[in-house]
C-alpha cells in the first residue's frame, strides 16, 4: 500500500507463467521439440523461472524503497537523512515518587535509586539530602528502560524498593503521579509523514504546515496538530496524542520549546499550546442478527465488540472528526449485524477543528435473532 493516497506502481511486472512461457516458447522453437510437463528439461526451467521471480521481485521492491510512499525502515531513514529530517528516537516514560522518611541523622537518597513494578524499573534523576525532621520528599523518576513499556502505572503502584537495606531510613515510597511520556522509535507513517511536511520549515512566514511539522517533531507520540490564528500575532497550536489522548503538560512544554525557538517562530508570534478540547457523546446501540446466521452468534457478538472498540478509536483519533453514526452502523454490518439501531448519538454532529471527540457511556445490546 502506498503512502498520501498515491496510486500503487510496478516498476515490473512479474508474471512467473508468461515468463515460463516464454523460455518453453524459445527453448522449442531452437532445439525442435516439444517439453511435456513431465519432461525433466521443463522442471529445470521451472525452477530457473522462480529465482527469475524472486529477483524480480527483489528490484521491484528494492526500486519501491526509493520513494517516500513505499519506503520503509533503513531505507525511510536514508530518504529522511537527504531531508535533514531523523528519525525520532525512543523517550523514557517519567514520574514522581514521593518517599516517606524518618532519618536520625543527616541522610541522603542517592541518584539511581530503583522502584520496580511487574519487573519494570524507575530510578530517581537527582541526589536528595534529608535533615532529621524531614519526613515527606518527593523526587522525580524515570522508567531505566525507553519505550511505552513504563507508561500508564497508575499512583501507588510503582512502590517496590530495591536495595532498601542501603536506605533504612525509608519507611514508604511510592509514586504520586500516573507514569507517562515513554515512547517507542517513531513508527514509519508518522515518519515519513514529517518527511513529506519538512519543506515547510524553510519558510519565514510562519505556515501552519511549518508548526505542524515542528510540533510532530517535538514527540513521537503526538498523532495530530491543529494550528489556528484566533487573533492577529497569535498562534494557537493543539496537539492530540495516539489514541485519542490528550497531551500531558510534559508533551505541551516539548510542544511550546519546539516551536518557539527564534529559527522556527516569526518573531510576531505569540505561540500558545493547549490540549484540544473535547466533545463528549455517549453510544446507545442495539443490534440484531439474521436467523441464519445464529450459529455464528458467538463470533459475531466478538466482531460487533471489536467493531465498536475501533470505532471508538477511529473517532478519537483525529482531531475535527464529527461524530459519526453512519460509521458506526457501516462496522456493525460488517461484523455479522443485520440491523443495527442507534439511539445515541442518533445523528451527525460536526465538531470543531480544535475539538475531538471521545466517548462517555457506551452501551450495546444484542436485540436478538430475526
Amino acid at each position: 500500500m502506498t503512502r498520501f493516497n498515491l496510486p500503487e506502481i510496478e516498476f515490473i511486472n512479474v508474471d512467473a507463467e508468461e515468463i515460463e512461457t516464454n523460455i518453453v516458447t524459445r527453448f522449442e522453437e531452437l532445439s525442435g521439440t516439444t517439453l511435456s510437463e513431465a519432461d525433466p528439461r521443463r522442471k529445470f526451467i521451472q525452477a530457473i523461472v522462480y529465482q527469475m521471480v524472486l529477483l524480480l521481485n527483489n528490484i521491484d521492491y528494492t526500486a519501491k524503497q526509493r520513494l517516500l510512499a513505499y519506503a520503509s525502515d533503513d531505507f525511510l531513514d536514508h530518504i529522511g537523512a537527504k531531508k535533514n529530517v531523523t528519525r525520532l528516537a525512543p523517550k523514557h516514560a517519567v514520574t514522581t515518587i514521593r518517599f516517606e522518611v524518618n532519618p536520625i541523622q543527616n541522610s541522603l537518597i542517592p541518584k539511581g535509586t530503583e522502584l520496580s513494578v511487574n519487573g519494570v524499573y524507575f530510578e530517581t534523576l537527582e541526589d536528595i539530602q534529608i535533615s532529621p525532621g524531614n519526613s515527606i520528599i518527593e523526587v522525580a523518576a524515570q522508567c531505566s528502560e525507553p519505550g511505552v513499556i513504563g507508561n500508564g502505572f497508575l499512583p501507588g503502584q510503582i512502590k517496590d524498593l530495591v536495595n532498601r537495606d542501603l536506605i533504612p531510613f525509608v519507611t514508604k515510597a511510592e509514586n504520586i503521579v500516573k507514569s507517562y511520556g515513554g515512547a517507542d522509535w517513531e513508527d514509519d507513517e508518522s515518519y515519513a509523514e514529517r518527511i513529506r511536511q519538512s519543506n515547510e520549515r524553510y519558510s519565514t512566514a510562519g505556515p501552519s504546515g511549518a508548526y505542524e511539522y515542528f510540533a510532530k517533531s517535538a514527540n513521537q507520540l503526538i498523532s495530530d496538530v491543529r494550528v489556528d490564528s484566533p487573533s492577529d500575532g497569535v498562534i494557537e497550536i493543539r496537539p492530540l496524542l495516539e489514541g485519542g489522548e490528550l497531551p500531558t503538560e510534559s508533551i505541551i512544554d516539548q510542544v511550546r520549546l519546539a516551536c518557539s525557538s527564534r529559527t522556527v517562530r516569526p518573531l510576531t508570534d505569540n505561540v500558545i499550546v493547549l490540549p484540544p478540547e473535547t466533545v463528549s457523546y455517549d453510544l446507545d446501540v442495539v443490534y440484531h442478527v439474521e436467523r441464519i446466521n445464529e450459529v455464528l452468534l458467538n463470533s459475531i457478538h466478538a466482531k460487533v465488540s471489536e467493531a465498536i472498540n475501533d470505532y471508538i478509536n477511529w473517532q478519537k483519533s483525529k482531531l475535527g472528526r464529527g461524530i459519526d453514526a453512519g460509521e458506526l452502523i457501516s462496522r456493525i454490518k460488517a461484523a455479522g449485524a443485520s440491523r443495527v439501531d442507534v439511539f445515541s448519538p442518533v445523528a451527525y454532529i460536526s465538531i470543531e477543528p480544535y475539538q475531538v471527540a471521545k466517548e462517555g457511556a457506551v452501551n450495546v445490546t444484542f436485540g436478538g435473532v430475526i
